[in-house]
C-alpha cells in the first residue's frame, strides 16, 4: 500500500493511471459502448470519412471504425493481461521457489529458463498457433512462455539479495517453515520489483499482441483488433491515409501510460520497500533527526 501511496503523489503516475483507467474500461464495456454492430458491413458505405452516422467514418468493407476500435479494445487489452497473468504464474513462483528449496531445483529451473530465453519469439509463437489452433488463447499461452523468465530472472535476483537477512534467518531458528518465510518475509520486499515488471511486461506483451494480429496469427477473422485493424487500413492509404493513425494511436498510448506507470513504481520503491525505510526520515542526517534510534540515544544522554 505504501509504494501505491507514494506513486498516487507524483503527477505523471496519475496521469498514466488515469489513461489506463480509461483503457480498461473500454476493454471492459467496448461492446456495450460500441454505436453500432463492429462486424457489421455496408458495401455502399465503404471507406467513408468522418459523418454523423460513421463519427470516425468506415474501413474498406463499411463497417464503422468507432465500433470496431471499442470492440477490439478488449481482445487486445484482455490478450496482453493473459499473456503476463501466465508468464507470472510461470516465472515468479518458481524465482522464489529457486532460492529456498535446494541446489538441485535451482539448477533445473535456471537450465529451463535459460533454455527459453534462445527461442526466437515469433517462430514459437507460429509453432504453438499451428500445434494448438489459431486463437488469440493458444497465442498467448505461447508469448507468457517466453515473458516467463523475465519474472523468473528479476524475482530471484530481488530475492537472493532477502535470503540471508537477519531477520530470515532468526525466523529460522525460530523453526518457521520456508513457505512461511517466503509467504511472510520475502514476498513482501520482492513485490515492488515484481510490480515494476509486470507494468513493463504488459507494454510489451500488447505490442507483441499487436504485432501478432498485424499478421494474421492468433485472430479469427473478422473480429476486431488494434493490429488487425492496422493492418487491414494499411491497404488503403490512397483513399483514407489518417485511417492507421488511430489504431496505432491508442496502442501508443496505453504503452506509454504503461511504461510511465513503470517508471513511476520504480522511483517511488526504494523509499517503500527498502528494509529499515520506516525508520528513517525524509532528510536522513539533518539536524540530528537522521533515525529514531539516534533519538532515542540522543534522549538518554540528555538523561544523564
Amino acid at each position: 500500500m505504501s509504494i501505491l501511496r507514494s506513486t498516487g503523489r507524483v503527477p505523471v503516475a496519475r496521469a498514466a493511471l488515469g489513461v489506463l483507467a480509461a483503457v480498461a474500461l473500454l476493454a471492459l464495456f467496448g461492446d456495450a459502448l460500441a454505436p453500432l454492430d463492429p462486424l457489421a458491413q455496408d458495401t455502399a458505405r465503404t471507406l467513408q470519412g468522418p459523418s454523423g452516422a460513421h463519427l470516425l467514418g468506415t474501413d474498406y468493407l463499411g463497417r464503422d471504425v468507432l465500433s470496431r476500435l471499442l470492440a477490439g479494445t478488449g481482445s487486445s487489452v484482455l490478450s496482453a493481461v493473459e499473456a503476463v497473468g501466465a508468464a507470472m504464474l510461470l516465472g515468479v513462483l518458481p524465482g522464489l521457489a529457486s532460492v529456498r528449496f535446494g541446489a538441485a531445483f535451482t539448477w533445473v529451473s535456471l537450465r529451463a529458463v535459460a533454455a527459453l530465453m534462445t527461442l526466437p519469439f515469433t517462430l514459437f509463437a507460429i509453432a504453438a498457433v499451428g500445434v494448438l489452433g489459431n486463437g488469440l488463447h493458444q497465442a498467448m499461452l505461447a508469448l507468457g512462455v517466453l515473458l516467463a523468465p523475465l519474472f523468473f530472472r528479476v524475482t530471484r535476483a530481488a530475492a537472493l539479495g532477502l535470503d540471508r537477512a537477519q531477520y530470515v534467518e532468526a525466523a529460522e531458528l525460530m523453526g518457521a517453515s520456508r513457505w512461511w518465510i517466503l509467504r511472510t518475509h520475502i514476498w513482501r520486499k520482492v513485490l515492488p520489483t515484481v510490480a515494476v515488471t509486470t507494468a513493463h511486461a504488459l507494454a510489451t506483451s500488447l505490442l507483441a499482441v499487436s504485432s501478432l494480429t498485424f499478421l494474421g496469427i492468433g485472430v479469427q477473422p473478422p473480429a476486431p483488433t488494434w493490429g488487425g485493424m492496422l493492418a487491414g487500413d494499411l491497404g488503403f492509404l490512397a483513399q483514407q491515409p489518417w485511417a492507421p493513425a488511430l489504431p496505432a494511436a491508442l496502442i501508443m498510448l496505453t504503452v506509454g501510460a504503461l511504461n510511465l506507470l513503470a517508471d513511476a513504481v520504480r522511483d517511488a520503491e526504494p523509499s517503500a520497500a527498502e528494509p529499515g525505510a520506516a525508520g528513517r526520515t525524509e532528510k536522513p542526517g539533518t539536524s540530528g533527526k537522521t533515525t529514531v534510534r539516534g533519538k532515542e540515544r540522543r534522549d538518554d544522554l540528555a538523561a544523564v
